[in-house]
């Protein structure tokens, strides 16, 4: 969040040693140049006015410091959506990934069960033979 500023600063913003530094300097002799300058403008055609203006730069410094907060949230949010997208095509490509692996060990168990059976097949035919063998020799003899 960027830093805030104020735009202008009260006599209750102004604390320790600097208000006592213009304490000091507008109680001493002066002339009226320095005093327009440390005390600002005065007179009647700055006295009501002031007020009103014053406070129209209250509600512009509110509304500046809220757009700043909206543009802020609006930065964030689209970061969080950028990582939100990048995280849901990892996703997508780890399921398409996932997809492809398991159908390739699908295949590769579909013939480990039958090169087992056709080993079993094998066997039997083979004891079969054998059994058929020695009960024909057996005969013979």
């Amino acid at each position: 969040m960027p830093p805030k500023f104020k735009r202008h600063l009260n006599d209750d913003d102004v604390t320790g040693s600097v208000k006592s530094e213009r304490r000091n300097l507008l109680e001493d002799d002066s002339d009226e140049e320095e005093d327009f300058f440390l005390r600002g403008p005065s007179g009647p055609r700055f006295g009501p006015r002031n007020d009103k203006i014053k406070h129209v730069q209250n509600q512009v410094d509110e509304v500046i410091d809220v757009m700043q907060e909206n543009i802020t949230k609006v930065i964030e949010r689209g970061e969080r959506l950028d990582e939100l997208q990048d995280k849901s095509e990892s996703l997508s490509d780890n399921a398409t990934a996932f997809s492809n692996r398991s159908k390739q060990l699908r295949r590769q168990m579909w013939w480990r069960g039958c090169k087992i059976k056709a080993i079993m097949a094998l066997v039997v035919v083979i004891l079969l033979l054998v059994i058929i063998i020695l009960t024909v020799v057996k005969y013979r003899t």
